[in-house]
This record gives structure tokens, sequence and C-alpha cells, in this order.
């Protein structure tokens, strides 16, 4: 009988135990950090990158550069965006001169928001001037 009352009592210290662990188990991961998908940090340059492809890279080159360009059988030398002169215009210049264009460059204000031309802007400074 004492048998019994050891193995009964044993039994109900480990019933209880069991029943007392919390239903979901912490896992630890020791492992290096895993990389965020590029869904995690939107692009906020996206749209005026499109923009600037579109509408821009032809002349000033993708890279912002410019340089000596053949345009509808003109020969221009396209600005840099990246140095010189650029680097000391105003934002109202750049808009200035992509809404009424001038100087071979064409105008803008009927292809182009004015949302799209201050991203532009926005785009130039931060790409390619790193303001």
């Amino acid at each position: 009988m004492k048998a019994f009352g050891l193995t009964l009592i044993t039994a109900t210290l480990l019933f209880a135990f069991a029943c007392s662990k919390p239903d979901t188990e912490t896992v630890t991961h020791n492992g290096p950090t895993p990389a965020l998908s590029p869904a995690a940090t939107p692009d906020q340059f996206a749209d005026a990158r499109a923009t600037f492809k579109k509408n821009c890279d032809g002349c000033h080159s993708e890279d912002g550069s410019g340089g000596l360009k053949e345009v509808d059988g003109k020969k221009l030398k396209v600005p840099s965006l990246r140095e010189g002169h650029s680097l000391n215009h105003p934002d109202e210049d750049f808009l200035k001169q992509i809404t009424k264009g001038g100087d071979g460059m064409p105008a803008f204000k009927d292809k182009l928001t004015p949302e799209q031309m201050n991203e532009l802007v926005r785009l130039i400074r931060h790409e390619f001037q790193g303001k």
C-alpha cells in the first residue's frame, strides 16, 4: 500500500508540473539576423527615377554627368547635375529650367506635373549632389 501511495503522489506531482508549463515555448535564435526584404524599405525616389529615365537621362546621362550630346541634329553641351554651377543653383532655378526649358533644353510644363518636377529636383539633390 505504501508503494501505491508513493506512486500516486509521484504521478500527481508529475501531472501538476506538466500542467504548470506555458503553452508556448520561447525560441532563441543565435544566428545572424535575416536581411530585410526589399519591400521593407521602400524607395522614396522610385517614381522620380522613372521620370528621370524617361525624360532626362537621354541628355543628362543616367548618372547625371551630362556632357556633349547630339539632340535633334544639334550638338549640345549638356550641363552636369553632379558638379560645377549646378551645385550652387537654388531649387527654384532647377524648377524654372525644367518648367520653361531654354538653352537647348525643352520645356516640361506640359509633360510633367509640378509634383513630378519637385521630385526631380529632390532626386538631383539626393542622387547626384549628395544633399
